[in-house]
């Protein structure tokens, strides 16, 4: 698509997203950054989002574990303590000065991990307990070693389900704890991560999920877990404020499955009970796009929105960067998944 002189640019105009109103089209992707210490959030993390928040732009949080059981790597967030809450409080409210609305993403890695993350040092849980060939991690140096994962037992499942539903509360009722930042620091909803081989894709995917219970098999049950999620979510804080990151056609972290497209359509079906009515069909995508990628994706009506991740790492005035058809920082990978609390995270320039 060729756009002219004077011409609105489609990513950089209004959407109305279930009840947030949003003006422009490009968000920021959730990225894992490393630099929580401890999994609790950082001070140098008001800044990071500050600066890539817009007035009427749309932030998604870096993947916030929901248990102890969570995490995959160091130093990664989580909301399940009342010190990870409160941590999180002058980061989105720094995000609301600054006019933008934030979303929480919320995960489990289940296989994807190691015991040294795990509490007591026990082993990862999963749909499974096949083993995770090793992998390059995020930074593109280091090599990340996985350990054998736990099958998950189905009279477990409940307990996990109410993790997700109980970090969803923490991220929306963060705010009636607030005193010493407004009256808006809680986060405007959470996006579950069912997406890229983390846990709730052990389950949906039949190239991981083994089982023969009520959670295996049939296409039907292995999507239950997920769905059951979804349901404890929307009912807990509400369908305009839950999203789910979904990729069926995936194969990262050795998660693939024989149907994707059965897969996906199935998800979305089962979804338009929940999330899709409230949210009038909002769809996002992610994936290394530039920048005319979603100009053309918004114009030919493909995508609502669309998610920026290394671009926006160093880029931290994107949508202004698109508007002027300026040129773009480039991004160094050594840097994306660090502790520095500085270093290839809030250092990179902006235009002016």
């Amino acid at each position: 698509m060729e756009i002219m002189v004077g011409d609105p640019i489609p990513l950089l105009t209004p959407y109305k997203m279930g009840k947030f109103n949003l003006s422009h089209r490009v968000v920021l992707a959730p990225l894992t950054r490393q630099r929580s210490y401890n999994n609790i959030p950082q001070q140098h993390a008001v800044l990071y989002y500050s600066q890539r928040a817009s007035e009427g732009g749309l932030l998604i949080s870096e993947a916030t574990g929901v248990s102890e059981t969570a995490q995959g790597s160091s130093n990664t967030p989580g909301i399940w303590t009342k010190e990870q809450v409160e941590a999180w409080k002058p980061i989105v409210d720094a995000v609301h000065a600054k006019g933008a609305t934030f979303f929480d993403q919320i995960w489990l890695v289940g296989r994807v991990s190691n015991s040294v993350y795990q509490p007591n040092g026990q082993a990862p849980i999963s749909s499974t307990d096949k083993l995770l060939t090793p992998r390059i991690g995020g930074n593109g140096i280091e090599i990340s070693q996985f350990t054998p994962p736990r099958r998950l037992r189905s009279e477990e499942i409940p307990n996990i389900v109410n993790d997700f539903r109980l970090a969803a509360r923490n991220a929306i009722e963060a705010g009636i704890l607030c005193t010493n930042y407004g009256a808006h620091c809680s986060f405007d909803g959470v996006e579950i991560r069912g997406a890229t081989g983390y846990l709730l894709e052990q389950f949906m995917k039949d190239k991981v999920n083994d089982r023969t219970d009520e959670y295996g098999g049939t296409l039907e049950n292995r999507c239950k877990f997920v769905l059951e999620i979804v349901e404890a979510v929307v009912n807990e804080i509400g369908a305009e404020r839950v999203g789910i990151k979904l990729s069926p056609f995936s194969d990262f972290e050795e998660c693939g499955d024989s149907n994707p497209k059965a897969l996906g359509l199935y998800m979305v079906n089962a979804l338009n009970k929940y999330v899709r009515k409230a949210f009038n069909g909002t769809f996002m995508v992610t994936g290394s796009y530039e920048r005319l990628d979603g100009i053309n994706a918004i114009a030919e009506n493909r995508v609502d929105l669309v998610a920026y991740d290394r671009l926006f790492i160093a880029n931290p005035d994107l949508p202004k960067r698109f508007a002027l058809n300026a040129p773009l920082n480039k991004y160094n990978m050594e840097t994306f998944c660090t502790s520095d609390p500085v270093l290839g995270y809030t250092d990179y320039p902006f235009l002016e």
